[in-house]
């Protein structure tokens, strides 16, 4: 499959054809790895892939490299999160897919089979415009597959075929400019005669079959019913029309008036094999006819997407899909991931509200000693936990919530953590400084009240005193201290109130932290593998 222009220097044969005429002594260099180029010009691109000596490595190979990639990137997420079975089997498909994707499945491979006789090797030098294919009595002496590539980059893919370096041209040259464009990315395949007598050859036949894009059987007016060729290939063959092609070979040796018969009746053929839509092409390699048409069927198949593509991309998406199995269609919403249900429990197993209260209590009387803040119980830890792991795990396929399980903290390592937390939790029970005022002053206004309340008292009575305060003055002072008492007590409660719920914030604070380490941190690292994971399946599976 071709994706952008490319050239390379080849002298072109002449453009005369003979059923059996030699193979020419010029033209371009053949053999031992170099593909037929007498000098090798600068190449284009690839659909923006840069592809140097015209090489056809275009889209189709880079998309589903891409997509290997991001299978072998979800496995290595994976890892044993995944089923042993599915690792194993998809670890496989990668190894056999880029050891394709190695050659590119960017060429079209389309085969010219045929019986002896047929003139398929003149076929194939008239599609090629080249005198390369051995034609003539000397053909059926030989089992070679014999090949011509449009564009450069085709020897990987034919010494996987097992195309020999001697029996490889490359077409295209600096002459023929944009001529052979529209058959860039075609790899054409003269086979060797199906029918010969020497059985190696029709082993050849059946080896490179499977691996072509495009079958073109080539029949000729005397023996295209052969049996060997409708029993023996296309009666099995059924279902792949589109796939295949039947040239009509020779028809210049057939009366103009006889060959629309003759066509009907290769047509009726094709029928009864079980083959109706296979496109029938008359053509004669001796005098052109009907070549330019096939070329254009050529083509049209060089735009299709190529057999190894499309088997590439099955069996990347029956990959694919068994990995997806393997996760979750999403992970845990966000909410699962919420902490403060846990730190409400992990406060309530620590006792948290209560050292609150105890040291409100402790500044509201005044005590100097602060309770301490024990260690959380073991049972308040696990219940704790479980529900984290309740809430974070649902939906996750087994293995992945066993992982999750590994990664957070156990209970014993979460109660140490929330208790070494809590350990650095300040808890202080000292005195209101304002109340303290408040209070000292409240007491010497009551004792000056007292004082005058004295005197008055003693002046009633008849004894002598060197200063009398007025009655009013007296009521005055002692209002003042009971006003001073009063709001001493009411600054003393709200410090408590204040001191008593800045423990459980700092506590909570300090619950809430343990828990992040060592519950919410792990559950996000595992939750983000995951979704790695599944997009990467995703990629993998494409547009499936």
């Amino acid at each position: 499959m071709s994706d952008g222009p490319t050239s390379t220097t080849t002298v072109p044969a002449d453009d005369r054809h003979d059923r059996d005429a030699p193979p020419a002594t010029g033209g371009p260099r053949v053999g031992s790895g170099a593909v037929a180029s007498a000098a090798a010009a600068s190449g284009g691109a690839a659909s923006g892939v840069a592809t140097p000596d015209g090489a056809v490595r275009g889209a189709t190979t880079a998309a589903l490299d891409e997509r290997v990639d991001a299978l072998d990137g979800a496995l290595a997420v994976g890892g044993t999160r995944f089923d042993p079975a599915v690792v194993e089997r998809a670890g496989a498909t990668i190894d056999r897919v880029r050891e394709r994707l190695a050659l590119g499945v960017d060429h079209t491979v389309v085969a010219l089979a045929g019986g002896t006789g047929s003139g398929k090797s003149s076929l194939f030098n008239a599609v090629s415009g080249l005198q390369f294919a051995d034609v003539g009595v000397r053909r059926p002496t030989t089992s070679r597959v014999t090949a011509c590539v449009w564009g450069a980059d085709g020897d990987p893919l034919l010494d996987w075929i097992g195309v020999e370096p001697e029996h490889r041209i490359e077409r295209e040259s600096l002459l023929d400019g944009d001529s052979q464009a529209s058959l860039r990315g075609l790899v054409l395949l003269d086979l060797p005669d199906h029918d010969s007598i020497a059985p190696e050859h029709r082993d050849v036949v059946d080896r490179v079959l499977p691996q072509v894009d495009l079958l073109i059987w080539v029949v000729d007016p005397q023996k295209y019913a052969d049996d060997a060729l409708h029993s023996g290939y296309l009666r099995r063959m059924t279902g792949r029309d589109a796939s295949m092609r039947l040239v009509l070979n020779q028809v210049d040796t057939v009366p103009k008036d006889m060959r629309d018969s003759l066509a009907a009746d290769v047509r009726r053929l094709l029928v009864d094999d079980g083959l109706p839509d296979v496109a029938v092409h008359e053509v004669s390699a001796v005098t052109g006819e009907g070549i330019t048409g096939l070329r254009a069927a050529l083509a049209a198949a060089v735009e299709e997407q190529s057999v190894a593509a499309v088997h590439a991309d099955a069996e990347i998406a029956d990959a694919a899909r068994l990995v997806q199995a393997q996760v979750a269609p999403r992970e845990p919403a966000p909410s699962a991931l919420a902490i403060g249900v846990v730190v409400d429990r992990l406060s309530s197993a620590a006792g948290l509200t209560a050292v609150g209260a105890a040291v409100a209590a402790a500044v509201r009387g005044g005590a100097g000693t602060p309770p301490r803040l024990g260690e959380v119980h073991a049972d308040g830890v696990g219940l704790a936990r479980a529900s984290w792991l309740s809430s974070v795990t649902q939906g996750l396929p087994p293995l992945w919530a066993a992982d999750l399980r590994e990664r957070i903290a156990t209970t014993a390592e979460l109660r140490l953590a929330v208790t070494d937390a809590l350990a650095h939790v300040p808890v202080a029970a000292r005195r209101s400084r304002a109340a303290t005022v408040l209070l000292v002053l409240a007491a010497v206004a009551g004792a000056a009240g007292l004082v005058g309340a004295g005197l008055l008292l003693a002046d009633r009575l008849g004894a002598s005193a060197p200063w009398l305060p007025s009655t009013a003055l007296v009521a005055g002072v002692l209002g003042l201290a009971v006003l001073l008492l009063a709001v001493s007590t009411l600054v003393r409660r709200r410090a408590a109130r204040t001191r008593g719920a800045k423990v459980v914030a700092d506590g909570r604070a300090a619950i809430e932290s343990a828990a992040r380490g060592r519950l919410l941190a792990p559950t996000q690292d595992v939750l983000a593998e995951h979704r790695h994971a599944r997009e990467l399946a995703t990629r993998a599976l494409g547009a499936h």
